[in-house]
């Protein structure tokens, strides 16, 4: 199994950025999948959930509103379109299945 996100960076408040994160090694297509992410200090908290067919998402309520999940199961691809971001958006954001987690990207936003 292997989780590889990308699509982190330096943003201003308020700015946009979009996540990435490809899945091999499991049955993608047929399974849930969630975006986390770990602020400076603080422990991992979770973000997102996508149903397996795009059709069912959730979302922390601190996002709400601002962040969209979305996948592409022809690519087996997951994403997470981060808009309005703010400064306690920034952290490491981790791709997740069951128990596996990819390396993570950094977003940071700052002036």
């Amino acid at each position: 199994v292997q989780l590889v996100e990308s699509g982190g960076g330096l943003v201003q408040p308020g700015g946009s950025l979009r996540l990435s994160c490809a899945g091999y090694g499991f049955p993608f297509s047929h399974t849930d999948m969630n975006w986390f992410r770990r602020a400076p200090g603080k422990e991992r908290e979770w973000v997102a959930t996508i149903g397996f067919d795009g059709r069912g998402t959730n979302y922390v309520d601190s996002v709400k509103g601002r962040f969209t999940i979305a996948r592409d199961n022809t690519k087996k691809m997951v994403y997470l379109q981060m808009n309005g971001l703010e400064r306690e958006d920034t952290a490491v954001y981790y791709c997740n299945w069951h128990d596996y987690w990819g390396q993570g990207t950094q977003v940071t936003v700052s002036s």
